[in-house]
């Protein structure tokens, strides 16, 4: 693996939430590759192993390990065989997340007509579930927060460690149609500082990647059309992203492994940094 820029990980112990998805696994292999023994946890057994199979072929040191982020025995158990396999957690990388469709809006703006519908295929906000919008908080909140609570334990009483959580750039511009999406990811990005402030006593860094769009699993079918097109939201986002193209998970790593080098950011906490092409910056004129 071909990374930006090269940092010791030497004898750390990275955990990754989520490490079995797109960005994550990108993640994992760039923190294993700069000699850190790395934890690929996920809610899919089969992903994660395979992350870890991956790492292992390049030389380096993974363990696929099953979790529910929502569950704190299974994150304890996690946690337990990590520690007899790897050690005790250095690194937290909270990247578990994701959106659901009953807390997604069909269309863009309400109009007096969606009111008078009752299509199988509309729902306005006013039709949003609150147990699909509840599930998208759990997941991208209090996945942070629960895995935070029991991997970063290790952290305070050692006296050092870094935490970085995955928010998005909906933190600052919150994008149309996935209201809970976009509430659950400001959440990310305020837990952030307050934790950031919080652990500033313990030697623990806590900060937040803020990716911009990226071509996923999860949203694939929203951005590109069967023939390989874009689709109309996706002609709309690149529109409004400056540099004019989607980004690929190589284009997080140089923020990512600048973070937890405690050499290149020791002296920085509390911060989102927007990966985003600049979609963040600009107003559309």
């Amino acid at each position: 693996m071909e990374l930006p820029l090269i940092i010791d990980l030497k004898g750390k112990t990275a955990v990754i939430t989520g490490g079995g998805g797109v960005l994550c696994s990108s993640f994992a292999r760039a923190l294993a590759a700069c000699g850190a023994a790395v934890a690929v946890v996920d809610l899919d057994e089969k992903s994660a192993q395979k992350v870890a199979d991956e790492i292992a072929k390049e030389g380096g040191t993974a363990r696929g390990v099953a979790c529910d982020v929502l569950n704190t025995e299974s994150l304890k158990h996690a946690k337990d065989e990590i520690a007899e396999h790897l050690g005790s957690a250095d690194i937290l990388i909270n990247g578990a997340g994701g959106n659901h469709p009953a807390g997604t809006t069909s269309r863009e703006y309400l109009e007096k007509n969606d009111l008078k519908k009752r299509a199988d295929d509309l729902t306005t906000f006013f039709d949003l579930d609150p147990e699909g919008i509840r599930f998208v908080f759990d997941l991208n909140f209090l996945g942070t927060l629960m895995a935070t609570q029991v991997f970063a334990k290790d952290m305070a009483e050692g006296g050092g460690g870094v935490i970085v959580n995955v928010s998005s750039m909906n933190a600052f511009r919150p994008l149309t149609k996935i209201p809970a999406y976009s509430g659950a990811k400001a959440a990310v990005s305020n837990f952030t500082q307050w934790l950031a402030v919080h652990f500033s006593q313990t030697g623990i860094r806590v900060n937040a990647l803020a990716p911009g769009f990226f071509l996923t699993r999860q949203n694939h079918r929203l951005l590109v059309n069967d023939d390989g097109s874009h689709t109309e939201r996706a002609e709309k986002i690149l529109a409004h992203t400056p540099l004019g193209r989607f980004g690929v998970p190589e284009d997080l790593l140089g923020t990512l492994l600048w973070l937890v080098d405690d050499h290149a950011s020791g002296f920085v906490t509390g911060t989102v940094i927007p990966i985003d092409g600049g979609f963040s910056a600009y107003s559309g004129v």
